[in-house]
């Protein structure tokens, strides 16, 4: 296509299925919407550092330690080394430049004209901002952090290889328990990686349920060298496991925004390994005490149980049980004598009483009268004669006597 009919395309304002828009005036069109952006200042870390020797051009990469985005830089060597202080891969820089678009590779990149090293003053303003921020969404909340573990079935450990940090944690904690088992994940702890290798090591052994406690750990260094352990991105990823997770970042006097959401933060690494297993020594010294106490108790519950069953013993009940029966047995005794004297006395008054009853009775009685010599005469209807008038001449009587019975006829 000629010229004219790029420019007549470009004229149009908008392409259809038709009458499509060929690849460079896409370009075009890009090249000139960035070209309108104009002059930009940018900031971000300095990544992949070349300056080819026979060349006035230095080579960068800038990146956003927010994100995994990044941007290709180039500028002339003597803008890169009018920059105060020295850049150097890893440093936080703010940069002057103009987008440019390159139609023929279809890429972007900045033309630097100006570099401004970001200072250890405005890199601590902006943690302390950010730290506010964070502190106001409630990640730092001492309400959310969990308690470790007593004894951790296996214990993550993040942290750069072969470092020093790995060593004291490893060997302050196998000092206290030998037994302790680690899951360790090497990384970078310093530099554009780091962030993104942390996060991946954190995530990999929140996986692993065989991981109870998570340790990040790396020694001391300057405030950028542990910018990464101030990184937003790292900090929401720790604040989102379930694992507890201990800070140990340099020094005592470095706080990183880790420490501030981790569940325990440890002033070094040899602290940490302190803090995640108990002190095996210490554990059996307890043990021993725990022993000695209950050894205590549970005799000194047998030697008051046994004064106890002493005091009982030595009472008479028990001394001499037989005692008790000896004196129920007189009292069964005693009160046999008087139950068989109280009858006796009875029977004794009832049978006079008895004898005084019949000898009123035989006095009273008609057979005594008889044997005094009367006699009682009844009719035949057997009515008692009480006069003369009461029978008739020839009437059958009869005559009872002491005796007995006389049969008669009235005259």
């Amino acid at each position: 296509m000629s010229q004219s009919t790029a420019s007549n395309a470009e004229a149009k304002p908008g392409s259809t299925p038709e009458q499509p828009w060929p690849v460079r005036v896409v370009s075009q069109k890009i090249g000139g919407w960035i070209a309108r952006l104009g002059d930009v200042w940018v900031e971000g870390q300095v990544t992949q550092l070349s300056r080819r020797p026979g060349t006035n051009t230095v080579f960068l990469t800038l990146r956003d330690p927010a994100a995994d985005i990044s941007l290709p830089v180039t500028c002339a060597k003597s803008v890169f080394d009018d920059a105060t202080p020295a850049i150097t891969e890893g440093s936080r820089v703010i940069v002057h430049a103009k987008p440019e678009f390159y139609p023929a590779r279809g890429s972007l990149s900045l033309r630097a004209t100006e570099f401004k090293p970001v200072g250890v003053g405005e890199l601590l303003a902006r943690l302390e901002r950010l730290k506010a921020a964070l502190g106001a969404e409630g990640l730092f909340a001492a309400e959310r952090k969990r308690r470790l573990p007593f004894l951790p079935n296996t214990v993550g450990l993040v942290t750069g290889r072969a470092s020093a940090a790995e060593r004291d944690v490893l060997q302050n904690a196998r000092r206290r328990w030998p037994a302790v088992r680690f899951a360790i994940r090497n990384v970078a702890v310093q530099g554009v990686s780091a962030v993104p290798q942390v996060i991946g090591a954190l995530r990999n052994l929140e996986a692993d349920p065989e991981v109870d406690v998570i340790v990040i750990a790396r020694g001391g260094g300057s405030v950028e060298d542990l910018l990464p352990f101030s990184d937003e991105g790292l900090v929401r990823a720790v604040f989102a496991c379930r694992t507890p997770v201990v800070s140990a970042i340099g020094h005592e006097p470095d706080t990183p925004l880790l420490d501030y959401v981790a569940d325990v933060r440890c002033s070094t690494p040899t602290d940490a390994g302190k803090r995640v297993v108990p002190d095996l020594a210490e554990e059996l010294h307890r043990i021993g005490l725990a022993r000695d106490r209950l050894l205590r108790c549970v005799t000194g519950r047998i030697d008051r149980e046994q004064q106890w069953l002493d005091a009982a013993r030595s009472r008479p009940v028990l001394a001499r049980p037989e005692v008790l029966i000896d004196a129920r047995a007189d009292d069964v005794d005693g009160l046999r004598d008087r139950a068989r004297r109280c009858v006796g006395h009875r029977l004794d008054h009832a049978i006079a009483d008895l004898a005084h009853t019949r000898a009123r009775v035989t006095g009273l009685s008609p057979q005594a009268t008889l044997d005094r010599g009367y006699a009682v005469v009844q009719r035949a209807d057997s009515a008692v004669v009480r006069d003369p008038s009461d029978v008739t001449a020839g009437d059958p009587l009869r005559i009872r006597i002491a005796g007995g019975e006389i049969a008669a006829t009235a005259g």
